[in-house]
């Protein structure tokens, strides 16, 4: 023991009759004692780790060789060209049977071989995925998604498998029966093949977890492929994916859309069921969480919402509104009124992805549609207001608590040091930061969280009407939907866990509970990069400074926007983004 601290303890025993080498020993125990503890669990931490990757590995081992076996037997497939037909080609293709379902299914396990490979974005593959091969083959009748294989995000639960959000807690149960949502894709023909990898509980918008590591982007391995969807955008750019599903509660699945190059729909969040489906913390019933399909293009995006909102949905899940999908409004050509804005004024965007907003409201005018600019009110209000407490309403106590027998990944422990912040420092800390950092100030204040019932009552109050006063400006100015931006470009990894409220893009429509989507429409150019060298944010804080090294050095990198519609209007938004993704394509054409 140290000469320190053992004087220490003979200052505080002066005159008592106490042997203080009896407690000094008694002291070196108990110290000794906690060391021996704290090592011992991490050591079972790390076991339980190890097996999980070693099970994962022994999977994908299996599954290579089921690939090459296929080969073997089947050394004539064409396998570029059913990589690069677009999903409704492809579904038609497999209907009049042109192409068999098992030619398909083997080709995308042979190409997500190779993806994870390179990006490590899958958890898992789904063994089943044969038996459902040939379930699918028994029957007659074939669904919308007849023999498409269909990857999932690591929480949506299939029968059999884990469901971790990236936690160790996660490793110890299988599911016992698929989700409502795994029902409904194998009802319509889906065959689900893989589970892809997710951030450490899912609050991040990076790709990392302690146990099955970092996903990195395809195009750019210096870059993250965005999260907490990380692995289906990954998965699905690099081409080893056709459709997926990912979840979103904060923009997990348009920003790794809009990372990627990919485009992806956050639906009302009760459009879909989320039975079956698991995640760190339960009950936030503030800002809701929304699944919703990944893919290539927008069509895909729109036929996999037709084959999901079917009888078999709404009859598993009686809590999901039995709303069919309007192929009416999605195949309309009636000119829209888009309202616009190219930021929100609380995190300024890059440059490239402003652009983009610029860019896309020119051709829509072009096209004949209305543009009209709009500005949505009070983001900083709701970005640490609403969201932040509604997220944190404990000051981060639960969200804490998920990570205990757990290691902490790197990325998170920017967030995880300030959610331990005691109460009573992050408010201090926040009236010390306002005149200087009230960004930084404002962050500090959401996650200090709420004390009382009642104040969580007013909470709740609070984001109704902020919906109520976002509605009725949308309802004066006459939209139909909206045009705005999207976080982007990819972010150098490491940075995710630095900028959380940069997400003001895509959280505002949580809060709102509004349908959105991202659709790509550019790339980043020399001439953005050179034009990010002058970005100064909007306080000069070292949010900005950190949003400007995070985007940097992606020339060629894809650049996204967000099309927005009101609840319940999926087919308008999928509409909105099918024009949007149209024009987009014709310039690059041109």
């Amino acid at each position: 023991m140290p000469m320190a601290m053992q004087q220490q303890l003979r200052q505080l025993l002066p005159d008592r009759k106490v042997d203080t080498s009896a407690a000094l020993a008694l002291l070196s125990g108990s110290v000794a004692a906690v060391v021996v503890w704290k090592w011992l669990g991490r050591k079972v931490i790390q076991k339980k780790m190890e097996e999980a990757r070693r099970t994962r590995d022994e999977g994908m081992k299996k599954m290579a060789k089921a690939v090459q076996q296929f080969r073997e037997q089947v050394p004539s497939v064409q396998r570029d060209a059913i990589l690069s037909l677009p999903l409704l080609e492809l579904t038609g293709r497999l209907r009049e049977g042109s192409l068999s379902p098992r030619t398909v299914l083997y080709t995308y396990l042979e190409k997500a071989l190779e993806v994870t490979q390179q990006t490590n974005c899958l958890r898992h593959f789904i063994p089943e995925c044969e038996e459902q091969l040939q379930e699918i083959q028994r029957h007659q009748e074939k669904g919308l998604l007849y023999g498409v294989p269909v990857s999932i995000k690591d929480h949506i639960g299939h029968k059999g498998h884990l469901a971790t959000c990236g936690l160790v807690q996660g490793l110890d149960t299988l599911m016992e029966e698929d989700s409502v949502l795994v029902k409904v894709l194998k009802r319509q023909g889906a065959i689900p093949f893989a589970m892809t990898n997710v951030p450490q509980s899912l609050f991040s918008y990076d790709c990392s977890n302690p146990t099955f590591g970092r996903t990195l982007h395809p195009f750019n391995h210096h870059k993250s492929p965005g999260g907490s969807s990380g692995g289906e955008g990954a998965l699905i750019a690099g081409g080893g994916s056709i459709l997926g599903i990912g979840s979103d509660i904060g923009g997990s699945i348009r920003l790794p859309s809009s990372f990627c190059g990919l485009c992806g729909l956050k639906p009302t969040a009760e459009r879909l069921s989320l039975s079956g489906v698991t995640g760190p913390i339960y009950g936030i019933l503030a800002v809701p969480c929304a699944l919703g399909p990944m893919a290539r293009d927008v069509d895909s995006l729109a036929l996999c919402m037709k084959a999901l909102l079917c009888p078999e949905m709404f009859q598993l899940d009686p809590s999901v509104p039995p709303i069919p999908f309007n192929e009416e409004v999605y195949s309309s050509s009636t000119p829209l009124r888009v309202g616009y804005y190219d930021t929100d004024g609380y995190f300024p965007l890059p440059p490239c992805m402003r652009r983009a907003v610029k860019e896309t409201k020119r051709a829509l005018q072009a096209a004949g549609h209305q543009l009209v600019p709009f500005s949505p009110p009070r983001i900083s209000y709701v970005m640490t207001e609403l969201f932040m407490r509604a997220l944190f309403a404990d000051g981060g106590r639960a969200w804490l608590d998920v990570f205990t027998g757990d290691i902490i990944d790197p990325g998170l422990k920017p967030q995880v040091n300030s959610c331990k912040i005691p109460r009573l420092l992050k408010k201090l800390l926040a009236l010390l930061f306002k005149p200087l950092f009230p960004r930084l100030a404002d962050y500090l204040r959401g996650l200090a969280g709420m004390r009382s019932v009642k104040e969580m009552w007013d909470h709740h109050h609070q984001i109704q009407v902020y919906r109520s006063q976002f509605i009725r400006r949308w309802k004066e100015l006459q939209l139909d939907v909206v045009l705005c931006p999207v976080l982007g470009p990819a972010f150098t990894k490491g940075y995710p866990g630095k900028l959380l409220t940069a997400i003001s893009s895509t959280m505002l429509y949580n809060v709102l509970n509004f349908p959105a989507g991202v659709v790509p429409v550019s790339t980043v150019t020399e001439a953005d990069e050179e034009e990010l060298k002058l970005y100064q944010g909007c306080c000069n804080d070292p949010w900005d400074r950190a949003l400007k090294q995070a985007v940097s050095g992606a020339v060629g990198m894809p650049v996204a926007v967000q099309c927005v519609a009101l609840p319940w209007q999926e087919e308008l938004c999928l509409r909105f983004m099918k024009e949007v993704e149209t024009l987009s394509r014709d310039k690059r054409v041109a």
